[in-house]
């Protein structure tokens, strides 16, 4: 984001322990002492190469940047302030997959943010998805590949399953290189890899173009 126009939204929502889960609340505890965040996203809205946009990132540090009601949460609120403000949509996911402590509240949120995402699709604003390594399970399969416009960082491991789980369901080797950023733009998956230190000015002349 340009020098200090980033505002956060959704900030202090907190994820409950709606399963009882053993030892859950005390992970939550320790991830938020560790980053300093109080959930695997930060969204917010600021500008872009002096563009205003809505904007999400994921931290994989927060227990792997699992998806849970927090996560799915706030980056359905990122997704209707866009379209509520008329707004490009960039989101940076970072994910193992479904947070298992919160089952099914976990699960629901691949639907609630891909509903979110289809009623921003109904305006003309573009949707730049940055995926960075791990992105995989449930982001994978709702938001983060049903972009506009995919980037990937350079060797990011992308997917669903993981490589070894894969293997032994279908009983195959997999090629090399399998699920890595290059291999996925081969085949269509990833429009663009882009190293770290260049993405601000691609995704300027990205929203440029398409915004």
């Amino acid at each position: 984001m340009d020098s200090g126009t980033f505002e956060e939204i959704g900030a202090g929502m907190m994820a409950g322990d709606p399963l009882g889960f053993e030892g859950y609340p005390e992970r939550l505890e320790k991830a938020r002492k560790q980053t300093g965040l109080d959930d695997a996203v930060v969204s917010g809205v600021g500008r872009i190469g002096g563009r205003p946009v809505a904007f999400a990132a994921m931290d994989f540090r927060f227990i792997g940047g699992s998806m849970g009601s927090v996560v799915g949460e706030k980056i359905a609120l990122t997704m209707e302030t866009a379209r509520d403000g008329d707004l490009p949509l960039v989101i940076v996911p970072a994910s193992g997959g479904a947070r298992m402590f919160e089952g099914v509240y976990s699960l629901m949120q691949m639907a609630k943010t891909s509903v979110a995402l289809a009623r921003f699709e109904e305006g003309s604003k573009p949707f730049v998805s940055v995926l960075t390594d791990p992105t995989y399970g449930g982001v994978t399969a709702s938001f983060a590949t049903a972009a506009d416009v995919i980037l990937a960082e350079p060797r990011a491991r992308i997917g669903f399953a993981g490589r070894r789980v894969i293997e032994d369901t279908t009983k195959e080797r997999l090629p090399d290189g399998f699920q890595t950023a290059e291999f996925q733009r081969e085949h269509g998956m990833v429009d663009r890899i882009v190293h770290r230190l260049a993405l601000k000015a691609d995704i300027e002349r990205l929203l440029g173009f398409l915004a």
